[in-house]
């Protein structure tokens, strides 16, 4: 499946070093397999969406018709709480 990534998670992604960056892009691979691989689980009271783990960091994700969109990157402490902002407004 194909796995894209939204604009700020894009963004992200960029701004992290080296080394967080090529794990991050080593889990994004990951989802492209059939099943997805990793360590997933859904987001509990959103259905259809889902989180995986990547150290300290966790990867916001729903599965569209035809493709993966990653919607979210941030640290464990802070991708719940913009999460959750963003849905408030």
């Amino acid at each position: 499946m194909i796995v894209l990534l939204h604009h700020t998670a894009e963004k992200y992604l960029n701004r992290l070093n080296a080394t967080d960056r090529e794990r991050i892009n080593d889990a994004i691979d990951e989802l492209e397999k059939e099943p997805p691989k990793g360590d997933i689980k859904p987001v509990i009271g959103q259905t259809g969406n889902f989180r995986t783990r990547v150290g300290d960091y966790r990867l916001l994700w729903q599965v569209k018709k035809d493709h993966i969109l990653v919607t979210h990157i941030d640290p464990r402490g802070q991708v719940y709480k913009k999460k959750n902002k963003r849905n408030k407004r």
